[in-house]
């Protein structure tokens, strides 16, 4: 009975159906609400310091949020505990309905003073595990229904060290940006570096390095991150073992 009413509860909040696993303890389940019902609290208090907050917010232990006039959440959004959002920035962080970052995780919009960063938008149905660094100089943008493995790296901005004269430090910096299309899969502990395009339904494999931009529905890996192949030759290829 506590299972479907909970499932009914998150079902409307995500606006999607969801069931939970019916292995989970009736002493769980009450865990689970009760730690739900805090972060709710902590939400509570902090949407109305915000720039926009359109529905529930639960936020974990300890979570620091900098500059929040210029934080724009919608509904349902979860931040996990020691989360760091610093939205100092010219268009600061905007995210979407049903976004859920992992604990641990940073998302920082700005290095230094004299050059602000850029800003972040972070579609729909958006989860990014435990552990990520987001560093935001040029503008970010990550596609609705996008999932993350926990470790992941985005830094969008690069430095400048054509001269052996003066320090790299002093040289200047790229700020291209990092765009994520919709529906892709970043596994565990990738690092996308400044000037990628990664293409909507694109697969990137644990532990790669994205240097250059990934095509839409192809899976790539490796250290720099090569294709391996389009998701419609994986498709070919399941069928065939089927059917063999």
């Amino acid at each position: 009975m506590l299972a479907r009413v909970l499932s009914a509860v998150i079902s409307r909040l995500k606006s999607e159906e969801y069931a939970l696993d019916s292995g989970i303890s009736e002493g769980e389940l009450v865990k689970l609400g009760l730690r739900r019902c805090l972060m709710l609290g902590r939400g509570m208090a902090v949407r109305p310091l915000l720039r926009a907050s359109s529905g529930p917010l639960f936020l974990g232990r300890r979570v620091v949020l900098k500059s929040k006039r210029l934080i724009s959440l919608g509904r349902s959004t979860t931040i996990g505990d020691y989360c760091y959002l610093d939205a100092l920035s010219h268009n600061g962080i905007v995210a979407g309905d049903s976004f859920t970052l992992g604990r641990n995780s940073t998302i920082e919009c700005t290095g230094v003073l004299r050059n602000l960063g850029d800003g972040i938008v972070i579609g729909d149905h958006v989860g990014i595990s435990a552990n990520a660094f987001i560093a935001v100089r040029g503008p970010v943008a990550i596609g609705s229904d996008t999932i993350v493995g926990e470790g992941l790296s985005i830094q969008a901005e690069n430095h400048r060290f054509g001269s052996g004269d003066e320090p790299i430090r002093l040289q200047g910096e790229t700020r291209r940006g990092v765009r994520i299309g919709r529906g892709c899969w970043l596994g565990a502990r990738v690092t996308v570096l400044d000037g990628v395009t990664i293409g909507d339904g694109a697969v990137v494999a644990a532990g790669a390095v994205v240097t250059r931009d990934v095509p839409s529905r192809s899976v790539v890996a490796g250290v720099p991150a090569r294709f391996v192949k389009s998701l419609s030759d994986a498709a070919c290829d399941a069928a065939s073992e089927t059917s063999a």
